[in-house]
């Protein structure tokens, strides 16, 4: 058996010897843990150092990418840049090209016009030299009925027949129509009627108007064509008679140049488009031959009535 003293001794040394176990321990335990930071600080970095390069090279990649798409964008807006120049010049052509067809459009339409204005005036020419041929052939017509009927009356004819619902007066035939008209309107109707409104011109011949118009206002053959204020019979006869009313016809009523008569027998000048109830046509009467010398074969062949009914006057006057 160990002496107590020596047992005290050993003692302290068991002690320091499980504290240097200790510290070696816990060196060796510190020395790992520092290792295994030290791995896990490089498989960090080593990771991180791998997942920077795939980073890098996606980061290339994109901007390549990037590059490409930048390139392909600028070659567009080139492209584009081009088309829209392109573009941009065609339509400063198109709008030259129409300000060109607008111009010739409008030359071509004052040519039109012209032309228009023109055949216009030339159909307005040529129909009121027809309308005056027509009317001087009418009024010769009539001047030589006018002198055939003179003819065979200093022959004994009798110049008083007139179609059925006309009345006789002064070898003339007078119609008195009825029915709403305006002044053009009864002008027809009585050329309908180979006649045309009554022209008036003396005293006696208005007194039998007046007598058979029963009081009525009715158009006659009298009107303003000429737009100076002169008044002229349809029938081209001389205004030799006038049976204005007081103040008539009024020098300032404008439009109103067609003239109607009145119950008291006076004119007055009115709207042509008025409507009137009443209207007077008259045309010349037709002769017939004495009773005392027979049938139409007595007068001889120039005499005989002709393709329109009438009766043809001698080439030469017979004498008594």
């Amino acid at each position: 058996m160990n002496p107590p003293s020596q047992e005290i001794e050993e003692l302290p040394r068991k002690r320091c010897c499980r504290r240097g176990t200790q510290i070696v321990l816990l060196g060796l335990l510190t020395a790992a843990l520092w290792a295994g930071l030290l791995t896990l600080l490089l498989l960090w970095h080593w990771d991180t150092t791998q997942h920077l390069k795939q980073l890098e090279e996606r980061a290339a990649q994109n901007v390549s990418q990037v590059s490409k798409n930048l390139e392909r964008q600028h070659g567009d807006q080139m492209a584009q840049k081009s088309q829209s120049t392109q573009i941009w010049q065609d339509l400063e052509e198109l709008r030259a090209e129409q300000q060109r067809l607008k111009s010739q459009d409008s030359e071509l339409s004052w040519n039109l016009n012209g032309l228009q204005a023109d055949l216009s005036s030339f159909k307005s020419q040529e129909l009121n030299e027809r309308n005056t041929a027509s009317d001087l052939l009418e009024r010769l017509r009539e001047e030589v009925t006018k002198l055939r009927m003179e003819l065979q009356v200093s022959n004994g004819f009798v110049c008083n027949t007139c179609p059925e619902k006309w009345i006789n007066f002064q070898r003339k035939c007078y119609y008195f129509g009825k029915g709403t008209k305006q002044w053009l309107h009864a002008r027809y109707a009585c050329e309908d009627m180979e006649g045309q409104l009554v022209s008036i011109h003396s005293p006696e011949e208005q007194d039998f108007l007046t007598k058979h118009a029963s009081h009525t206002i009715s158009w006659i053959g009298l009107r303003n064509l000429n737009l100076k204020g002169e008044f002229i019979w349809v029938d081209g006869s001389p205004v030799d008679y006038s049976n204005w009313a007081p103040g008539e016809p009024a020098s300032q009523s404008h439009g109103k140049d067609c003239v109607m008569m009145r119950g008291s027998s006076h004119w007055n000048n009115a709207f042509c488009d008025r409507k009137l109830g009443s209207w007077v046509c008259d045309r010349l009467a037709t002769c017939a031959p004495p009773a005392n010398e027979g049938s139409a074969e007595s007068l001889g062949p120039e005499s005989r009535p002709g393709p329109d009914g009438r009766l043809s006057a001698p080439s030469a006057p017979l004498h008594s």
